[in-house]
């Protein structure tokens, strides 16, 4: 009896400890779980900017390859075409970057002769841009620049196997550097002939540059005498050294002059070169990442970019996190002196004159979902919440609108918020090219396809899609041209779109459903049946991102506004890889899409329903692969005409086809509004300035306070622990000792 007792007693003792120390692992689980920092302890002190990537990493970060919104945040700070834009004045300017001035072209005959600067469109042969570029711009530190003492490089011939443990540039034990020449803008232009990689703006700059288009067939040709023999699945190709042969359309006389020849007249040449599309390129990274080995250890132009610019990548884990470093061998350019009115007073010009870059470190952290980065913003984990985007600040907005106490909160954490207007467009459109909702080549069936899009463009109703959903909400589009572009009618009576409105007074009342379905009778399909057959109408509807929480109401709403005509609709949400592969094959119906301006003119936008650039057939923007030859005809002499009463009246029949032949349902223009913390100095949102890094600023003392105050530990919740700790020992004390007292008593009566 007496050994059961004992047993039983340490096995109480036991019970007790184990009990104080669930109670002390919960309570320290309690307080770990208050610290939901991604970044190591003490690097908010740091010089470092932090923020989020929205749900996966850059997949072209290659000059040639990259046109996707969330990459040229990451190219511009890397690279450096010859021009940029202002980064305060209002409306926005061009201005040199690498190249030394912005430049007139020189207008050449059909016989060579000289032009004046104002000679008529029909009358120019050529266009002649000779651009000098700065002298003693240097290269970021790269082991492709690497040489040994005889002058040879280290590591362009390296041997299966040599590349050992070296998983990313800063690997190599040698970095080296050179200054920047004439000869890799060259380089660049040429390499939009590859049929290596995705070059998206290859039939554009064909159409233009002298020789181009002739030159991507040669390249055709000679990289299939390199490949031949060769494996088609092979990931290591033979290097395919541009400079072997020329482009008559770019060559450099001078060391540092670029010139680059334009087929006729074309005014947005100089936009062109704000783009990373003509930032340089050195043949020596394009040989480098050739080699053996390098494609399957990611060692590639499209992960670990080679340029001239501000940063430099430093860290790259797919779809996890990447980082920039200030480029040591960046010259660093003064911050701008002169802004708009506003700019002064947002205290945006304060730091004027002062070199930048401001900033040391970029980090970036995926995320996935918008709760818990947006919980992150709020804790002050992100300096600015996604650094690619321009319209997360929205959701704070609304959130302000809705609640007092949020309101209160933003406004004492001291959130810039500020919001304008935009040069994007976000809209549902039709693959032309599709048997049901496309285009055809028989007449009733090209007015029925015609009436099917159009009644589907009344029903997907844009201005309860802001109300809906305020965080991205914007301007209901009545064309393809967003307001603050010359040519937009946006806003005004003349611009009502006449086949989704009536007008009324001077102002838009978008058509009821009852003429929606009357249209989709006459197309074919009344109540959303085939009326030859029976069935249902159902279409699939291809959205560039996952169907994550954030996403299905959005997707939802899609499928409602279909389900107003009785039509089904087949979700097919994918990654954005997927969905860029899925519309170069042509495999779609109706599809979401956004358009950042790469520039601020018509022709940016209006080009996307150009025959040539066509995604499917010609690579490129033309993502609903629409052809209309009246439309193209108006759109190559508008593309030549300087803004004015000729250009309106072209871009004005231009519009109008597209509103009646409704390859878009036109959609919306969305606001901007970053989400930026008050210890980020000089923020500035807008779409077409995406070299915005470099002039940043924070202040790290700041942010270190701020955090500090924002996340304390919430001590009451430990207290209520160790005082359910207390109560469960004296509970198990008090059973306990009844149970010493029970056995005592049994004792005494046994003897």
């Amino acid at each position: 009896m007496r050994g059961g007792w004992l047993s039983w007693r340490r096995v109480a003792d036991r019970w007790l400890s184990a009990t104080a120390a669930v109670c002390a692992l919960g309570a320290g689980a309690l307080l770990s779980g208050c610290d939901n920092n991604p970044w190591p302890n003490q690097s908010a002190a740091t010089n470092t900017l932090f923020t989020a990537a929205n749900q996966s990493s850059p997949r072209h970060l290659d000059p040639t390859a990259s046109y996707w919104s969330n990459e040229t945040p990451v190219t511009l700070s890397i690279y450096e075409p010859p021009y940029g834009y202002h980064y305060l004045k209002r409306p926005i300017e061009v201005m040199p970057k690498s190249a030394r001035e912005v430049v007139k072209p020189r207008y050449i005959g059909k016989n060579g002769q000289p032009l004046p600067d104002d000679a008529p469109a029909d009358a120019v042969a050529e266009s002649i841009y000779d651009i000098a570029i700065k002298p003693g711009i240097l290269y970021q530190p790269h082991p492709a620049f690497a040489k040994d003492a005889q002058g040879q490089y280290l590591y362009h011939h390296l041997k299966p196997g040599e590349l050992g443990k070296r998983r990313t540039p800063l690997d190599f034990e040698q970095q080296g550097t050179r200054e920047l020449v004439a000869e890799d803008y060259v380089y660049a232009l040429k390499r939009h002939a590859t049929t290596r990689i995705t070059t998206p703006i290859f039939s554009t700059f064909a159409e233009y540059v002298v020789g181009l288009k002739e030159y991507g067939a040669l390249i055709k040709q000679e990289d299939a005498k390199l490949l031949q023999g060769l494996d088609k699945a092979i990931l290591d190709k033979p290097f395919l050294d541009f400079r072997k042969w020329p482009l008559a359309g770019a060559t450099a006389p001078e060391k540092y002059l670029l010139r680059v020849r334009i087929i006729g007249k074309y005014p947005q040449w100089s936009y062109w070169m704000t783009l990373p599309f003509t930032a340089p390129v050195p043949w020596e990274a394009d040989a480098f990442y050739s080699q053996a080995g390098m494609t399957e250890r990611g060692l590639t132009l499209d992960t670990w970019p080679v340029g001239t610019g501000p940063y430099m990548m430093v860290d790259f884990r797919k779809d996890q996190h990447y980082a920039l470093r200030r480029n040591p061998n960046y010259r660093g350019e003064s911050y701008p002196c002169e802004g708009t009115p506003e700019a002064q007073a947002a205290g945006l010009l304060a730091d004027c004159g002062k070199r930048t870059p401001f900033i040391d470190d970029i980090v970036f952290n995926v995320e996935r979902e918008a709760v818990p980065r947006r919980g992150k913003f709020r804790q002050g984990y992100y300096d600015v919440e996604v650094f690619e985007r321009t319209d997360t600040g929205m959701d704070y907005l609304v959130g302000m609108q809705d609640s007092e106490t949020v309101r209160k909160e933003y406004q004492e954490k001291g959130f810039r918020l500020n919001r304008g207007s935009d040069v994007n467009s976000f809209f549902i459109a039709f693959n032309m090219l599709d048997p049901v909702v496309g285009d055809s080549d028989k007449p009733d069936e090209k007015i029925r396809h015609r009436k099917l899009r159009q009644a589907l463009a009344i029903a997907i109703d844009w201005d309860e899609w802001s109300k809906i959903f305020p965080e991205d909400a914007g301007t209901t589009a009545m064309g393809p041209l967003p307001p603050g572009i010359f040519g937009s009618r946006e806003g005004t009576p003349e611009g009502i779109n006449p086949f989704t409105y009536r007008k009324v007074d001077g102002k838009p009342v978008r058509r009821s459903i009852d003429e929606a379905k009357k249209l989709l009778a006459e197309a074919g399909y009344p109540n959303g049946r085939d009326a030859a057959t029976g069935k249902p109408l159902v279409l699939n509807y291809d959205y560039y991102a996952a169907p994550t929480p954030e996403n299905k109401p959005k997707i939802d709403w899609v499928v409602r506004q279909f389900a107003k005509l009785d039509i089904q609709l087949e979700v097919r949400a994918t990654d954005n890889n997927q969905f860029q592969d899925k519309v170069r094959k042509g495999k779609y119906q109706v599809f979401w899409l956004g358009w950042n301006a790469d520039y601020p003119d018509a022709e940016n936008f209006l080009f996307l329903l150009n025959t040539m650039a066509g995604k499917t057939k010609y690579d490129g923007e033309n993502t609903s692969n629409y052809a209309n030859p009246a439309y193209d005809k108006l759109y190559n002499q508008m593309k030549v005409a300087p803004d004015g009463p000729e250009k309106q009246q072209l871009i004005d029949q231009m519009v109008a086809i597209a509103q009646e032949d409704a390859p878009w349902t036109m959609g919306y223009f969305p606001y901007a509004s970053a989400a930026v913390q008050h210890w980020v100095y000089n923020s500035s949102t807008a779409v077409l300035i995406r070299d915005n890094a470099r002039y940043l600023r924070i202040d790290p003392a700041e942010r270190v306070a701020r955090m500090k105050e924002w996340n304390r530990p919430v001590w009451w919740p430990l207290g209520l622990l160790l005082a359910l700790a207390v109560g469960l020992w004296w509970v198990a004390r008090q059973q306990l000792r009844q149970r010493e007292r029970t056995n005592a008593r049994g004792q005494v009566l046994a003897g």
